[in-house]
């Protein structure tokens, strides 16, 4: 059975007379990431700087690991492993020393941070960088450094701010990879404005928009938020666009090349589909292949964000 370790009840927070976040409500279990996902202003900054300790909320309840933020800030952080969008590093401190630093920083009992450096450095597959200076490392290798500096002190919760954001492809890959092995341990909130990042990396989904909750759940439930609007059809026979147009519930057909369309319909999936494959037995279209077509991941973002 999965453990609650984050709870987030009617969170609200302003800046002097702007709203940024309005009665946010979600709960985060010990494992897996969490996509915090949202365009830009939409309030995801202002909920990881409150759940960080970085500001207090104007209202509203935030715990971590049954420690609430406004009773014990200090305890609370204890529980959390924070990567701001631009890796807190000092260019002239080696890999190990800036990761004995933060060990300290977090108020680690001095025995531990030594086999936690270690631990974190082959996590992050950076034992053989231990001695160059951070400054002369790649994006993706500073990225790895500010993903250990979050995990040494072996947080319940480890909350990253855009980790993708400025990295080549391959860079982009690796720090996926990680993220996800990452949260086999402990829970993730990896947030992002990309919906690509959140399809590749993500388990669950938290959307914001205009500071507001507008989607909490699986990323299976996100990805049939909204009902199919067309159906793939494969035909032996190339029938004429009007006949296929024909057919009631059509709204409108694509030719995909060769004997393939995309057939657009108002209604039901269902009844489509069986219509499409009755009008291709009795025209003798010889029909090879029908399936329902997901909808895109921009559509459902833009009709949860109402754009």
């Amino acid at each position: 059975m999965e453990k609650i370790i984050v709870n987030i009840e009617n969170l609200s927070h302003r800046y002097s007379v702007q709203w940024a976040v309005r009665d946010v409500n979600f709960q985060v279990a010990d494992r897996g990431v969490y996509g915090l996902l949202g365009a830009n202003g939409a309030g995801k900054s202002t909920i990881m700087n409150i759940l960080c300790g970085v500001l207090l909320q104007t209202r509203g309840v935030v715990q971590v690991d049954g420690v609430d933020n406004r009773e014990d800030p200090v305890g609370l952080k204890k529980h959390i492993g924070f990567l701001p969008q631009t890796p807190p590093l000092f260019g002239d401190f080696t890999v190990e020393e800036y990761l004995n630093y933060t060990g300290q920083l977090r108020l680690m009992e001095k025995k531990l941070i030594k086999p936690s450096v270690e631990e974190a450095m082959e996590l992050c597959k950076l034992t053989h960088f231990r001695k160059r200076l951070l400054k002369h490392l790649s994006g993706g290798y500073q990225q790895r450094v500010g993903i250990a500096q979050a995990i040494i002190h072996k947080p319940h919760l480890v909350v990253l701010d855009e980790p993708t954001n400025g990295l080549d492809p391959n860079q982009i890959l690796e720090i996926r990879q990680l993220i996800k092995h990452i949260a086999e341990e402990r829970a993730v909130i990896f947030s992002t404005h990309m919906l690509s990042e959140v399809e590749a990396t993500c388990d669950r989904i938290l959307m914001m928009n205009e500071g507001r909750m507008v989607f909490s759940n699986t990323m299976e439930a996100f990805n049939h938020y909204l009902s199919p609007s067309s159906v793939f059809v494969a035909l032996s026979e190339s029938p004429k666009i009007e006949e296929l147009s024909d057919i009631p519930g059509v709204s409108g057909v694509e030719e995909l090349g060769g004997v393939n369309y995309r057939v657009h319909f108002s209604g039901d999936v269902q009844n489509m589909m069986d219509a499409l494959v009755e009008r291709s037995a009795i025209r003798h279209w010889g029909m090879t292949e029908i399936r329902q077509e997901k909808s895109s991941l921009d559509d459902i973002f833009a009709s949860l964000s109402k754009k």
